[in-house]
């Protein structure tokens, strides 16, 4: 599928936490996210995705930070605040984004089978009904900070993993630029 839209550049955003098939050579410029990459390998960046002073960081040589399995904290709370998959099956959601939720009230099933949330908040995340999920996958998360607005704005993470993806786009697209214009002269 890339090769037909012959992209000027492609990120890899997919949160598998692993390579699933991107090629350094599927555009001029591919840039990928997070744990499973390496940069000059996969990829020519790597973003830094693990939250910490090198979040958003450009990896141009050597790999992202490797998956802890661990969700940042956020509230205080960490795995407690994720929605996980009981059950392979389709997904279905009983709740939405930005409701409020208290512990052990049913966010959404799984075939039949219910996820409660742990904890007190606000839903904050979750895929979309349908889909067919795995045991143990990640479907959703709830805030435990309850602002009710957080949850339609983009978070300090994403803002600061976007900024990562635009540097390493400009800068190998400037790269690329003065390569081919070196070869030409």
């Amino acid at each position: 599928m890339v090769r037909r839209w012959q992209p000027g550049a492609l990120v890899d955003a997919v949160m598998a936490k692993r390579n699933v098939g991107t090629r350094i050579a599927d555009a001029p410029v591919v840039v990928a996210l997070g744990p499973g990459f390496t940069a000059g390998v996969d990829c020519h960046a790597v973003v830094e995705t693990q939250r910490g002073h090198h979040l958003g960081r450009v990896l141009l040589e050597g790999s992202a930070g490797p998956n802890t399995g661990v969700p940042g904290s956020v509230g205080g709370e960490s795995a407690r605040r994720v929605l996980r998959a009981p059950a392979e099956g389709v997904f279905r959601a009983v709740r939405a984004i930005g409701e409020r939720v208290q512990a052990g009230e049913v966010v959404a099933y799984v075939e039949d089978a219910p996820i409660p949330a742990q904890l007190d908040g606000v839903v904050r995340g979750l895929i979309h009904d349908g889909l067919r999920v795995h045991t143990g996958m990640k479907v959703g998360d709830v805030d435990p900070r309850g602002v009710v607005a957080d949850c339609f704005t983009i978070s300090d993470k994403a803002l600061a993993i976007a900024g990562g993806v635009l540097e390493a786009i400009l800068y190998l697209s400037r790269k690329l630029v003065f390569d081919e214009a070196g070869k030409t002269s």
